[in-house]
């Protein structure tokens, strides 16, 4: 189990409001565009990160996490397995509180390197699923 239900809630609710979605593009048939709404009709702010840059649900998009000019408290992760640990990396360089990966996107190393530099983290489960599901 990659994220047990006192990390998963410490991450929705005490870690702050500012996701970064990497993989977040302006495609409404993309799971993260979904998610990404959801997300901000929980009062959080979606930062898209996409190497398109663009501007998703009225929010600026930056083409990776270091171009953010701002801090970030989570990185949500909806990229391929196999490019989701440098993602990773790039979360702990960006100073960021933790790190989700969405369903589906499996990195044990990537978990264990992102753990051991201080960061909460989720892997296979999707924020949109678990936010509502908080009393």
């Amino acid at each position: 189990m990659y994220g047990d239900e006192a990390t998963i809630r410490k991450i929705l609710t005490e870690l702050g409001d500012t996701w970064a979605v990497v993989g977040l593009s302006s495609n409404q048939r993309r799971a993260a565009y979904g998610v990404a709404r959801v997300l901000q009709r929980y009062g959080k702010r979606v930062v898209p990160v996409h190497p398109k840059a663009e501007t998703v649900h009225g929010e600026q998009g930056y083409a990776s996490l270091a171009d953010i000019p701002f801090d970030v408290d989570v990185v949500d992760v909806f990229v391929n397995s196999d490019l989701a640990g440098q993602v990773a990396d790039e979360a702990v360089a960006k100073g960021a509180k933790a790190v989700w990966f969405q369903l589906g996107v499996l990195d044990e190393a990537a978990y264990a390197r992102t753990r051991a530099a201080g960061l909460d983290m989720v892997m296979d489960r999707c924020p949109a699923i678990e936010i509502p599901l908080l009393r």
